[in-house]
């Protein structure tokens, strides 16, 4: 994905638009993982050293959403837990320089910044023409800019006003420099990754994975791991008995055919042997670890067992690109987190010997972070969806509005 970055251009004295994902957790006015906030820093504190007039932009929960449903249900509704005030207080300190906050009149803000400085716009997702990608807000947003950038690619996936509207109406659109290391890594594994290419999905739905399965298959990765809940969609399509636990029964038939995909195209696929169940009459004391055959109508499997474990990591001996997306089991519930955590330990010492690895998915990404691991693995994609459909080899809208170099 060669698209220009926000290094390849003068933005001294310029006022630039950086699109931010800094849609984080906050209770009660407090910011309970910054993690987001963070990754955004290296190309704000760039645009701050370089002397431009830094404005930054992201959304914050689904507020519209919300307060359709509250109105509904007849619930109240808070408009205060959607601002990002608490973000720019946090960020103001990470910076070590204040952040404005968009007030009433944000043109004259905008007018009075001087170089170096930041001003943070509000939520734009209290603006109704954000998701809609109406060209009115958009002008709006673009307004007064000279530069656009775009640093959020959690979002790159979504054709909104402040991700793909906005660009047709700034001159200059660049990616920042988490945007660029995302389409760097990325578009290696996607488009000449190192082999050995081991590719681990995991998860609930084969239907959320079935395009990233199918790129895989097609881009010839050399092996396909797959774990978590969609693999009883396999095991019943496959005769298998699965007792209570989560299948889609209309993917079946898709499912037997990714596995003759797979084979026609000398992919090695390969699926839990043993798995953690519980008794659906008995869960808390009824945990057990069984092979695949023995289950019976009663159990639910809510994680791969450790012989899959040691399989599976020993499928990461000697791969060169490794991609992770989706935990094995119910990885929200201990002891359930037991399998994802062995994968998360695999990817890291599989990277120590030479692999790149990265990780994508929100269950994945927090099995490294809870394993210490973080540091272990090359990179860590901030995009959920978006990681998913880039590597489906979907051109997403945000990074399409970007200019090639």
């Amino acid at each position: 994905m060669n698209k220009k970055s926000i290094k390849d251009i003068d933005i001294k004295g310029k006022t630039v638009f950086i699109r931010v994902d800094f849609n984080v957790p906050i209770k009660d006015g407090k910011i309970e993982d910054d993690t987001r906030i963070r990754g955004a820093l290296p190309t704000i504190k760039y645009a701050v050293e370089k002397g431009a007039r830094v404005i930054l932009a992201s959304h914050l929960g689904r507020p519209l959403k919300d307060k359709k449903k509250a109105e509904e249900k007849g619930l109240p509704y808070d408009e205060g837990k959607y601002t990002l005030r608490p973000v720019a207080h946090d960020l103001s300190e990470l910076l070590g320089r204040p952040v404005e906050f968009e007030g009433a009149d944000v043109k004259a803000q905008i007018t009075g910044l001087s170089s170096g400085s930041v001003l943070m716009r509000e939520n734009l997702r209290l603006d109704p023409g954000e998701e809609k990608n109406d060209q009115e807000f958009a002008m709006q947003l673009a307004e007064g800019i000279d530069i656009y950038v775009n640093d959020a690619f959690g979002t790159a996936h979504r054709a909104h006003a402040s991700t793909e509207g906005i660009t047709h109406h700034v001159d200059t659109c660049v990616a920042g420099l988490l945007m660029e290391k995302e389409l760097a890594f990325l578009g290696k594994a996607l488009h000449d990754p190192e082999r050995p290419f081991v590719a681990i999905l995991g998860g609930a739905k084969v239907s959320d994975k079935i395009p990233v399965i199918e790129s895989l298959i097609e881009r010839k990765v050399d092996k396909l791991l797959i774990g978590g809940a969609m693999a009883y969609t396999f095991f019943k399509a496959q005769g298998y008995t699965v007792g209570k636990s989560l299948v889609e029964d209309d993917m079946m038939p898709t499912a037997l055919e990714i596995e003759q995909k797979a084979k026609d195209a000398g992919v090695e696929l390969l699926l839990p042997t043993d798995h953690q169940v519980v008794d659906s009459y008995d869960p808390i004391n009824s945990r057990k670890a069984i092979q695949i055959e023995f289950t019976n109508a009663g159990l639910v499997g809510l994680d791969i067992g450790p012989e899959t474990a040691v399989i599976f990591a020993n499928a990461l001996e000697g791969a060169k690109t490794i991609v992770w997306n989706g935990p094995m089991g119910m990885f929200e519930e201990k002891p359930f987190d037991e399998g994802t955590l062995a994968i998360a330990q695999a990817v890291a010492e599989a990277t120590a010997k030479g692999a790149t690895s990265i990780v994508g998915g929100g269950d994945s990404v927090a099995a490294v972070n809870q394993a210490g691991l973080a540091d272990k693995i090359s990179h860590i994609s901030t995009g959920g969806g978006a990681t998913l459909e880039f590597l489906a080899g979907v051109e997403l809208p945000g990074v399409a509005a970007l200019d090639d170099k």
